[in-house]
């Protein structure tokens, strides 16, 4: 039977039987894959709590006609800090979400959407406050956009492709990016953006995972949670799924 190894975060699970459950990872090699854990809810499993949500493994699992079963799994990080925190199993519950509706098999960028994920975890739960928590979802969020090919237009104006010098201007979740008042004339958008709330996002999308900018510093919850909206808003508009984290989010935000 063929076997592979590969690194992999666990995203979500489904019961199979009384004692198997089909566990769906996205992993570094392979993008999205699903594994069978055969016995995995029995107390003494092999593979215990190696299997729950948000937990990343090495991995051997043995290719099958319809579905890989996972042989051995060794725990490379459990990420033990976001469970005792509800705001970040909540924002964490949220990213596992956006990479499993964005993620596919075989993707091409799977090293690098695998390393942003582990990263975006890894931040989660070693953050001191709610606002390095948001800062690292906000990041995940650009980032994971920018890898799908659904980077923002934050610089110059969708319509007339000028760069906006005025301090505030119109964003557009539908077109994805800023106008100029002069260009909202014809569209009539009601969501105006302040440059330093466009220049925060900016910074943030193109400053590297680890890098702590000036105006993360600077940075309010408020301002994070705005952001965090406007984001979580239009990755909506772009998944082909309902996400079930958000709303959820809704009710306790």
């Amino acid at each position: 039977m063929e076997s592979f190894v590969t690194d992999a975060i666990n995203l979500k699970s489904y019961n199979l039987s009384e004692a198997d459950k089909i566990i769906v990872m996205y992993s570094r090699e392979r993008g999205l894959i699903r594994g069978v854990a055969k016995g995995v809810k029995k107390p003494k499993s092999k593979l215990g709590a190696r299997m729950d949500l948000l937990v990343a493994n090495k991995l051997m699992l043995h290719k099958g006609r319809n579905l890989d079963t996972i042989s051995q799994a060794e725990a490379l990080n459990t990420f033990n800090k976001i469970r005792q925190n509800m705001d970040k199993i909540f924002y964490s519950m949220y990213v596992l979400e956006v990479i499993n509706n964005f993620g596919v098999e075989d993707d091409p960028c799977s090293s690098v959407i695998y390393d942003l994920l582990y990263e975006t975890l890894n931040t989660i739960s070693l953050a001191e406050d709610k606002i390095g928590v948001l800062i690292a979802v906000l990041k995940f969020q650009l980032k994971m956009m920018r890898i799908s090919g659904f980077s923002l237009e934050l610089d110059r104006c969708l319509c007339c492709g000028n760069p906006i010098q005025e301090e505030s201007m119109y964003f557009s979740v539908r077109m994805g990016g800023v106008v100029c008042h002069e260009c909202n004339h014809s569209y009539g958008l009601s969501d105006v953006m302040h440059y330093k709330l466009r220049d925060f996002l900016s910074v943030l999308a193109n400053s590297e995972f680890d890098e702590v900018t000036e105006y993360e510093k600077k940075a309010t919850e408020k301002v994070c949670q705005v952001c965090f909206e406007l984001l979580k808003s239009y990755i909506n508009l772009h998944s082909a799924r309902k996400f079930h984290s958000t709303e959820i989010l809704q009710e306790v935000v």
